[in-house]
């Protein structure tokens, strides 16, 4: 059905991009203007943006009230077309990345640690958030976009910019508890709980970490691509009992990255003694039994995204090491198909609009 609509317009504009108008969430062309280059501000042509479970979110008020139209998209790749006069780190033609946040405080201890998405005053998202001229940020369903140097990544020499998108949120999002939780080291064992979007990079991440990688997926047709394509070295079916009993006090990491509501208590028990389970996906809620935390010095915790000076580093190590995501490069016509198929968890692994070539 997207493929005939035509680029209309609300307004006119020097942003050509995709919103939703309501909380339906669907999609259609909007044309609206950008802000002017400030001193520190970097102006990059978006040639792809990844499709994140936020672009769904955003769109339909399942995080928080919407302002309307509504341009989502936070894994943001392009060439720089235009710097500011104080900008020296970037120049014209550099590839480079935006991700899930614009601006922050630059003030609190935790900006000055680099840590902005913990920004004590809040950061502003690079969806809905309030930008610096009074504006409605918008996302990177759109031609191009103006942000603060702080908030730019350069992208590592030779990678493909089409796989680029996605290392802005999910790939950072499994990346950050890595590295705070000492995931990094060789010969220890990881478990991952998923194989979607965010579950297929942790396992990435943990092969190039030197882990033994164990996943768990209520799937098993998943099996074969994982020990195949990823590589993982052990496929375990969570619903199977005695395979989940087998593994206790096995793992030294896990890394939950399933959205839909499933029990704690079994993954508590795979974990060894001082062992770690880290949260990155949103179940509804958590349920366990207190004992199985105070038994065994367990840790439960959570994990956003990263601050700018680890997403950097993040990127830094995928271009050394040759990390790609697995994805599936579709046009901006596609937009509507791609966020139900995401919701269907129909996608293998992530999708990636081709801005450049669609958009226009």
């Amino acid at each position: 059905m997207t493929e005939n609509l035509e680029m209309t317009s609300d307004n006119s504009g020097n942003c050509l991009a995709w919103a939703a108008r309501d909380k339906s969430g669907f999609l259609s062309p909007y044309t609206f203007n950008r802000r002017a280059v400030g001193k520190d501000d970097v102006s990059l042509k978006i040639t792809h943006c990844g499709v994140c479970y936020a672009d769904v979110a955003f769109t339909r008020e399942k995080f928080r009230k919407a302002i309307y139209p509504l341009v989502p998209g936070h894994e943001i790749v392009g060439i720089v077309e235009e710097v500011g006069s104080e900008v020296q780190r970037f120049k014209v033609g550099d590839h480079v990345g935006v991700g899930t946040y614009v601006n922050s405080c630059r003030d609190c201890d935790f900006c000055n640690d680099e840590l902005e998405i913990h920004c004590s005053n809040g950061v502003v998202s690079t969806i809905n958030g309030l930008d610096v001229d009074g504006t409605m940020t918008k996302g990177g369903y759109s031609s191009f976009i103006v942000v603060h140097k702080r908030y730019c990544y350069k992208i590592p020499e030779g990678y493909p910019l089409s796989l680029a998108a996605p290392l802005l949120c999910a790939r950072i999002t499994v990346y950050t508890p890595m590295i705070r939780h000492k995931m990094n080291q060789p010969g220890k064992s990881l478990g991952v709980i998923g194989l979607g979007g965010l579950g297929h990079l942790a396992v990435k991440f943990g092969k190039a970490f030197g882990l033994n990688v164990t996943v768990f997926s209520t799937s098993m047709s998943k099996k074969e691509e994982a020990l195949d394509l990823l590589g993982v070295d052990n496929f375990v079916v969570s619903s199977d009992n005695e395979q989940m009993k087998s593994l206790e006090k096995s793992l030294d990491f896990i890394i939950d990255t399933a959205s839909g509501d499933h029990p704690f208590d079994p993954y508590m028990s795979i974990l060894k003694t001082a062992g770690t389970l880290v949260l990155v996906g949103a179940p509804s809620e958590i349920k366990l039994n207190p004992l199985n935390l105070r038994s065994g010095m367990k840790t439960l915790t959570g994990s956003a995204t990263g601050g700018t000076k680890q997403t950097q580093e993040m990127l830094d190590f995928c271009g050394a090491h040759k990390i790609y995501p697995e994805v599936e490069v579709i046009p901006i016509q596609y937009a509507n198909e791609a966020l139900e198929r995401l919701i269907k968890k129909d996608v293998k692994y992530r999708f990636v609009i081709d801005i450049e070539n669609s958009l226009g």
